[in-house]
This record gives C-alpha cells, structure tokens and sequence, in this order.
C-alpha cells in the first residue's frame, strides 16, 4: 500500500495543475534572466563610447593613438581641458546656455499651465479645433519652421541675440497637453470650494491646479533642459558671436579651428565638457528623473 503513494520527495506530474505552475515560474525565471542579458549588453553598447571618450580625453597630445594605446594611454593628464578652456571661449558658452535654457524653462511653465489651465476648466467656441491645431504641432518637424522663424527674427531685430535662440520655445504643445490632462484629473469640487471661498482664477490656479501638478511639470522640466541643452540647428542659424553662441555652436566652431578636428583627445574633451553637466545631473538625480515621469504617467 505504500508503495503505491507517491512520496513527498517525488516529482510533481506534469499534467498537474502544480506542474503546470512550476514549468510556467521556470519560464518566467527565464525571461527574467534573458531580460537582464539584454539590458546588461545595451548598457555595456552605451557605456563604451562614452568611457571611450573620456580615456582619449586624457591621452598626452604627444603620445599618438594606436592599435596598443587606443585606451587610456601611458601618460594620462588632464592637459586637454585646461588647452580646450583656453582655446574657446567655453566659460561663455557656458553661461550663454545655462540662461537660455533657464529662460525658455521659466516662460515655458508659465505658458502652459495657462493654456493647460484653460483648455481644461472653461468652455469656449473653438476649443476643440485650437487644441487639435496645437496638438498638430507636435507633427510639424523643428527644420521645417526654421525659414519662417528665421524671417520673423530679423524682423524683429533680433539675429544673434540669446532672445532669438529662447523665442520660438517660449510655447510648448506637448507641455500644453501634458498639463491639461493633468488638470483634468483635479476634482471639479476642489474648484467650486476654491471660487466659494473667493479665490479668483489664478488664486484657483495656484493653490487649488498646480501643486498636484507639480510631478508632471519636474518630468516636462528635465525634458525642456535636455533638449534646449543639445538644440543646435536652430542656434547655429541665428548666433553668430560669442556672446550668444549656446555650447553645442561652441563646440562645433571649436572643432574647426586649425587641426582641431584632427586630434581627437582636445576634440573628446571639448565634447565632455559639453555634455559632462547633463550626465552628471542624470546620474545624480536618476531617481527623482524616472518618478517624475511615473508620478506624470508618461511613457
């Protein structure tokens, strides 16, 4: 009799349900495994250009790069940088695209909670039709507006001045959906209690619309500065001095002075010293990146 009862210890039947289970968890441990393979070389992909870069940033501009030294050479020194910050005006620069960047934020925020406020509390004739010709923006490419943009700022007088660069940002159409369905959630009641109580609409809009919002505007904020940080076409076509030059314009003026473009540790310098504010910020402040984006629902 107990020979015909199947020990403890013994494999589960294939056709049961525990079976089943156990070969679906082996499955999905598998996936897990593979999944992490993936992710590991993707990131290994990444990672090598830009380590690449920064051993070649501190090769000796005497020592040439070779099959043997492709890395970071015998003699690491930082001698590009200080060469790199000498021969452009990098500080500038610098200064140049930290208040474009800043500028173009600030009047952004402000923009599109208006407009993000509007298209989600009041009714008005045509809001349908204005909202889908802000949204159509969104397919409308940066390139195709340049001629026109850039028509309208020599009008205005305005060519190679840091307005020029901020100018066109100054509205955003994914900032202005992303804040109306952000709205949108915030219960109508909130608002009633909030005019009872004799606030007026932007009183409503502060207390009552924006601090709930506030995840989706750090998420539209990081985006904004990530990419006014690296625009150039637009820069490049309306700056022509130092004084209004962004980096990226910088570097690649940089790169054409003399045989600069020959050597490669002052070039991966110069582009370090463009991107290394942008990387360090992510890689500190990685965690507060992806919750904002979470916290908003983007995707």
């Amino acid at each position: 009799m107990s020979s015909s009862l199947a020990s403890p210890s013994s494999p589960l039947p294939r056709g049961s349900a525990a079976g089943r289970l156990s070969v679906r968890l082996h499955r999905f441990r598998l996936l897990d495994a593979s999944g992490v393979v993936v992710l590991a070389i993707v990131a290994i992909g990444w990672a090598v250009p830009l380590i690449w870069a920064m051993a070649v940033s501190v090769h000796s501009p005497d020592e040439p790069i070779t099959a043997s030294n492709l890395w970071w050479g015998s003699k690491p020194t930082l001698s590009n940088y200080a060469q790199a910050f000498q021969i452009a005006p990098f500080a500038q620069y610098y200064v140049n695209t930290i208040l474009i960047v800043a500028g173009i934020l600030v009047v952004q925020l402000v923009t599109i909670s208006l407009a993000g406020y509007a298209f989600a509390r009041y009714r008005f004739r045509g809001q349908n039709l204005l909202f889908f010709l802000i949204l159509l923006q969104l397919m409308v490419p940066s390139s195709a507006l340049i001629v026109p943009n850039y028509s309208t700022i020599r009008q205005l007088h305005l060519f190679d001045t840091l307005v020029a660069v901020m100018l066109p940002y100054f509205g955003s159409a994914f900032g202005v959906f992303l804040m109306r369905q952000t709205f949108k959630t915030v219960p109508r009641d909130l608002d009633d209690a909030a005019r009872v109580d004799g606030a007026n609409w932007l009183q409503t809009l502060w207390h009552v619309y924006i601090p709930p919002a506030r995840p989706a505007m750090v998420a539209f904020a990081l985006s904004s500065i990530s990419f006014h940080w690296n625009d150039f076409l637009w820069p490049l076509v309306v700056t022509n001095s130092t004084n209004s030059r962004p980096l990226t314009v910088g570097l690649a003026v940089f790169t054409q002075l003399g045989e600069i473009g020959a050597q490669w540790p002052l070039v991966t310098a110069g582009t370090l010293i463009v991107v290394g504010p942008l990387l360090v910020l992510f890689l500190v402040f990685q965690r507060q990146f992806i919750e904002s984006f979470l916290h908003s629902g983007l995707k």
